[in-house]
Order: structure tokens, then sequence, then C-alpha cells
């Protein structure tokens, strides 16, 4: 998927006048087609161009970015989250009930492992491969970032709505199911797939 420039982003000014708009717009869009719950404690965001530009745009908000070098530096950064080619990409988020007790809220998903995340679509089961897998991303994040591949005799099975698709993260002390994904969800990531292969060819071209 090709990279957000800084062409892409709101001067900081114009971008805050209309926050409210772009807020209520950003989140409209990530309950109906990017987000999902798996049991009480994880949810799962599919990140794509259109999540990241939010997500850089309040960063230059929050931090009052206004040098285009170090505006650049963010985009480096977060473009790094964009589905690549026969890949969606996907934050897993972990709900903290109580902050004052971190570590000891966060003790049993210290060996989590992609294989435990799986999307299920009829007979296929496509395993996540857990990004942020170092030591010190499993002991103090709440966060980590995930990608499954797909390629094309994956996506045929997700292109066939009459094929029930969902997600399950199953280890020792959690196992639990995604809702049944909407045909909305799944046509949003069948395009994120399609743009990436067109984005792909682009820039290879």
């Amino acid at each position: 998927m090709l990279p957000l420039t800084v062409d892409d982003l709101l001067p900081l000014e114009e971008y805050a006048t209309k926050r409210k708009e772009f807020f209520d717009a950003h989140r409209r869009y990530i309950d109906r087609y990017r987000r999902i719950r798996i049991g009480p404690k994880l949810t799962l965001i599919f990140e794509n161009r259109q999540t990241l530009w939010f997500r850089v745009q309040e960063v230059i908000r929050i931090t009052r970015l206004a040098d285009a070098h170090e505006v650049q530096q963010e985009l480096s950064l977060y473009n790094r989250l964009l589905p690549g080619r026969n890949l969606l990409q996907a934050a897993l988020l972990i709900e903290i009930a109580d902050s004052t007790q971190l570590g000891k809220e966060l003790a049993p998903w210290r060996t989590i492992t992609g294989e435990q995340l799986k999307l299920h679509v009829g007979p296929l089961i496509a395993p996540a491969y857990l990004v942020t897998c170092r030591p010190e991303d499993r002991a103090v994040g709440t966060a980590h970032w995930v990608h499954f591949a797909m390629p094309a005799e994956s996506r045929k099975p997700l292109a066939n709505f009459s094929q029930r698709a969902f997600f399950s993260f199953e280890n020792e002390s959690y196992k639990h199911r995604s809702p049944v994904l909407s045909d909305d969800f799944r046509q949003s990531l069948l395009d994120d797939l399609q743009l990436s292969d067109r984005d792909g060819e682009k820039m290879a071209g």
C-alpha cells in the first residue's frame, strides 16, 4: 500500500478546526469496518491508509509538529504499519481493568504468540504472525502488532460471504471467539488487499 506523504496531510490549523468532524467519521469507520472484539479483553483494529491518516494527524495536533522533517519522521514510523502485499495488519489491544496492577494484569500475556490468534473462514484457518515479539514488547505492552498472510488461495474463502468468518484467541488462560464478521468488515479487508496489490505494482513499475 502506498505510504502516506506530507502532501496527504492537512495543515495543523485546518485539521484542528475540523477535528470533531474527522473524529466522528473516524469512529464510525472504525466501528463498522475495522474493529472486532475477541472476548472481554482483546480487540483487533485493522490498519490502512485511512486509519493511519487520522493517527498521524492526531500526533501532529498533540505535539504541535510544524517542521516538515519531523512530520516526515512520524510518517516513516507509521507507514510501517500499512498492510503489505498479501498481508493484513492490525493492532491487537489488551484491555487492562486496573492500571495500578499493570504487571499483574499483563502476566498472562507475556507468553503471547501469533499462533494463538487465528482467522477462521469456513475450513480455512490463518494464524497471525506477532510482529512485536521481543521480550520487552511482551513484558510492558498493552498493544501488539500482528499480521495475517492472505495469498490468493486464502482470499477466495474470505470473499465467499456464505462462509462464516471469525477470529479466535486461545492460550492457557484465555479462550474466546469474536462475533461473526459482517460482510462490510470482510469487504473492507478485501479492499485493503486489492489496494496493496495495485499500489505494489505501481511501486514496482
